[in-house]
């Protein structure tokens, strides 16, 4: 199939990796590209009207957003995108300021399932949000390099290449200075960067992140390493898709975009897939537009959902680790993951949604399921369904180095995995 491909959505991706180095900001750029879509923003705690245009939802690190078409009645079934904007990385102690022997370090939690010693002797900073005094919260991000993890010299360990082992607690702590740690010095710190009085900061979310730029690589640039891919290629892709469809005064469904933060622990946190957030969003857009429990129930049982979020592509140096006759490629679309044990929702109609959707957009797409003798993994598509009752389909793109700092895929597959998106949100009628 000759795809078809924008490269100019591949170059604002690499803008969108930059700029959300932390959950915050990346439901904050998305609500601003949503903004400039023609969606507002709605507080969950003001009351809400049916009126057709575009809406979003913020609550910390997650986003809903909807687009109510003109033709939408009460019962009008949901299409919906789901992704997830966290990822693995070193996230900051509530007593932040440590060291010993001369090094003023930082103490830090590991978040998710990280790939360890990515995070070796790489230049970091820090970013996420600080809560004010009265709920206030501040974006704040150190984009520069501010943190180290410095690895043992070999000469010090001489079987270091026949098997590094890093201890959680102990070499892990990353130093950002010299001199003895002083109670406090973190947080002037990035009050004074973000312009805020440190005595109004109460309590903060922060995190770690490499400031080594998203780029292209490869001779032809088929190739775009950067952080973060998993899984904010597809909350980029879910919102270019999203805005595309808000351009359509008709649809046969209401399309959303269900950004959860959390993810990469389990969902289970008030604005994790686990949460009553998405589910309270499409009960609330119902009743706003006249209806009751039996709208509601008709509305869900039509509706669907398109988990997407990464998976694996063959890895060339570790052949034997994939399924044999499953082995997804850069550069070759993007992939329906499949497990039979409900590690991903997809079913035989599920495939049917997504190849469909496919079709119509001129996009190439691939299977993925694990070897069998290789545990799977899983994300946020099995609790959509179970949570909601929805038919729910498990997509992504597939990448090499995943929950490393710095991940790699195919340089189309985002645009090819958006061009999908929006065929899906928008079905024929």
């Amino acid at each position: 199939m000759n795809a078809p491909f924008d490269g100019a959505h591949t170059d604002d991706l690499l803008g969108y990796l930059a700029a959300s180095p932390s959950p915050y900001h990346a439901v904050a750029v998305a609500a601003q590209r949503l903004e400039k879509a023609g969606f507002r923003q709605v507080e969950e705690t003001a009351p809400w009207d049916g009126k057709s245009g575009g809406r979003y939802v913020l609550r910390g690190g997650a986003l809903i957003a909807w687009y109510v078409p003109e033709n939408a009645t009460p019962a009008s079934p949901f299409r919906i995108v789901g992704a997830h904007t966290d990822s693995p990385n070193l996230r900051v102690k509530p007593v932040p300021d440590t060291g010993r022997f001369g090094w003023k370090q930082l103490a830090v939690e590991i978040y998710g399932g990280t790939l360890l010693n990515t995070w070796l002797d790489r230049d970091l900073g820090l970013s996420g949000r600080l809560v004010l005094r009265g709920g206030e919260t501040a974006l704040v991000a150190v984009d520069r390099p501010l943190l180290r993890v410095p690895q043992l010299a070999i000469h010090l360990d001489r079987q270091v290449n026949d098997g590094l082992k890093l201890d959680r607690q102990q070499h892990m702590t990353p130093l950002w200075g010299i001199g003895r740690p002083r109670e406090g010095e973190l947080i002037e710190f990035l009050a004074a960067e973000a312009g805020l009085p440190a005595a109004e900061v109460v309590g903060f979310d922060l995190m770690a992140h490499s400031v080594e730029p998203p780029a292209y690589l490869g001779k032809d640039r088929e190739l775009l390493a950067g952080p973060r891919l998993d899984n904010l290629v597809s909350v980029h892709a879910g919102v270019a898709a999203l805005a595309a469809a808000s351009a359509r005064r008709e649809l046969p469904c209401v399309p959303v975009l269900a950004a959860f933060d959390h993810e990469e622990n389990g969902s289970t946190s008030d604005t994790g897939a686990e949460s009553p957030l998405l589910g309270n969003v499409l009960r609330r857009s119902v009743l706003a537009r006249g209806g009751g429990w039996e709208e509601e129930a008709r509305a869900l049982a039509a509706s669907c959902c398109l988990s997407s979020d990464t998976g694996h592509a063959v890895h060339p140096n570790y052949p034997e680790r994939h399924d044999p006759d499953h082995r997804p490629m850069a550069g070759g679309g993007p992939i329906l993951k499949v497990n039979v044990n409900q590690r991903y929702a997809t079913d035989g109609a599920g495939r049917g949604l997504f190849a469909e959707a496919c079709e119509r957009a001129g996009v190439p797409w691939q299977v993925f399921v694990s070897n069998n003798a290789v545990p799977c993994g899983t994300t946020i598509g099995p609790l959509t369904a179970a949570r909601h009752g929805i038919r729910t389909v498990d997509v992504g793109i597939p990448i090499l180095s995943m929950h490393s700092a710095r991940e790699l895929c195919g340089a189309r597959d985002p645009f090819l995995l958006a061009q999908a998106m929006a065929a899906f949100l928008t079905p024929a009628a």
